[in-house]
């Protein structure tokens, strides 16, 4: 991790706070695998040799390019050297990375494992790397590995977490409640512990259990977005939990579902305000709210007099605009799009939204670039539909007093026509996103 944090620092510009960062990782090296401190080394010293070249200071460079040559040449040959120990590295650091990088990661575990089949270390980065590649459907593992790691790594919690998420999914949830909880005894402030915990109870129906835990990771990683979309997932979880009792029009209910919608909105906003490309909060966000209600969200809760007469003026604007426009042909495709499951009638439709939204509706239409957006998502184009979603974003933000619409727009956009605010999106069709 300090090797990494040493990257970023120096991608910053940082790079006496990057080398800071790789004497701690040498330090930590030397610390805790002193019987292979060269080996385990070679990495960082690589990097203070790639730090050292840029900052222009090459005498420095050398050294540690020349320790590198040294450790190589002991053990292999000069600049080249095959071991268990730096494939096991470059697993952690491509598992760090997440995503597409989870199957190198993989295979580098793998390799690892050649050398030392019974290796803790190397059998728990498999285990997480298997783990995370087990969310999709076409590649679906055993709990076998997991079940291995845990029994080598026997004081890592967080494997003993993961393997009871790979229980519950085949349906041994009782065993698997009884790993959580021992996990969550062993290690209670562990915040990658309780953030899984608090996804197994998620998924058991548990929501409060889960809103617990997620609320306690909260705590020690006060800036971490996904913690509090969690929680707002959980809210909005439990209102339907009322509402599919067929009691949420009891007065009582009625009173539950509204505090609860509070509580869910004011998640999903902090969740906008630490991480403001989350397009999925904005979509759950939106869909708690009513059209009226968008206008006015509380990013500071109090607001200078100024400040609320601009949200009453947006407020003021939507509805002048709602009275006139209506551009329901695009509303009736989206929806159409959501419902029909033959793929020749969601290609057909598809071309029509495309022709209606390029050929109908101007530039400043409410929705447009969401619009434009879904049409790039259902051809395929992500990075695309991503810069229209973060378009849109900016325009229905951009006069929030938190400024976070600045992030997604350009200043001359934000300065002109910024009564364009007021002139809202429609909630239903930003229900289109997938769940996170």
């Amino acid at each position: 991790m300090y090797n990494l944090l040493a990257y970023i620092k120096h991608q910053k510009g940082q790079n006496e706070a990057a080398l800071e960062c790789l004497r701690q990782a040498e330090e930590l090296i030397q610390r805790e695998h002193t019987d292979q401190a060269e080996i385990r080394s070679l990495v960082t010293w690589g990097n203070y040799a790639w730090v050292y070249y840029h900052m222009g200071r090459l005498s420095e460079a050398q050294i540690y390019v020349d320790k590198v040559k040294q450790v190589c040449e002991k053990f292999s040959n000069p600049y080249s050297i095959e071991c268990p120990e730096l494939d096991c590295e470059e697993g952690w650091t491509l598992l760090k990375c997440g995503g597409k990088q989870n199957e190198r990661a993989k295979v580098y575990f793998e390799k690892a494992l050649e050398e030392k089949p019974d290796n803790p270390e190397f059998t728990s980065g498999l285990a997480i790397a298997t783990y995370c590649l087990d969310e999709k459907p076409q590649k679906q593992f055993s709990a076998d590995v997991l079940k291995q790691a845990m029994e080598l790594c026997p004081d890592n919690q967080y494997i003993k977490v993961l393997f009871a998420l790979k229980l519950q999914k085949v349906n041994k949830e009782a065993e698997a409640e009884l790993l959580v909880e021992e996990a969550l005894e062993k290690a209670p402030c562990q915040t990658d512990v309780l953030r899984e915990a608090a996804k197994f109870y998620q998924k058991k129906g548990d929501l409060d259990k889960a809103i617990e835990l997620f609320r306690k990771a909260s705590e020690f990683l006060p800036n971490n977005g996904y913690l509090y979309h969690q929680i707002g997932c959980c809210y909005r979880a439990k209102i339907k939990q009322i509402q599919n009792t067929g009691e949420s029009e009891a007065s009582e209910n009625r009173e539950k579902i509204k505090e609860l919608k509070k509580q869910a909105i004011d998640y999903f906003i902090k969740t906008i305000e630490k991480r403001p490309n989350s397009l999925y909060a904005y979509s759950d966000l939106t869909e708690l709210l009513e059209a009226e209600e968008r206008y006015q969200i509380p990013f500071n809760k109090e607001l200078p007099d100024t400040e609320r007469q601009q949200h009453r003026q947006h407020h003021c604007n939507f509805q002048e605009h709602h009275g006139k426009s209506e551009d329901t042909a695009v509303q009736h495709h989206l929806e159409g799009l959501s419902i029909s499951t033959k793929s020749t009638e969601k290609e057909k439709m598809k071309n029509q939204l495309q022709n209606i939204a390029e050929n109908q509706l101007p530039q400043n239409a409410p929705n447009y670039w969401y619009r434009q957006g879904l049409i790039h998502k259902l051809n395929g184009d992500l990075l695309q539909a991503a810069e229209c979603y973060e378009k849109e974003l900016g325009r229905l933000l951009r006069n929030s007093p938190s400024g976070i619409g600045s992030i997604f727009l350009p200043a001359s956009e934000l300065e002109e026509n910024s009564e364009e605010m007021g002139q809202g999106a429609d909630i239903s069709i930003l229900g289109e996103l997938p769940d996170p």
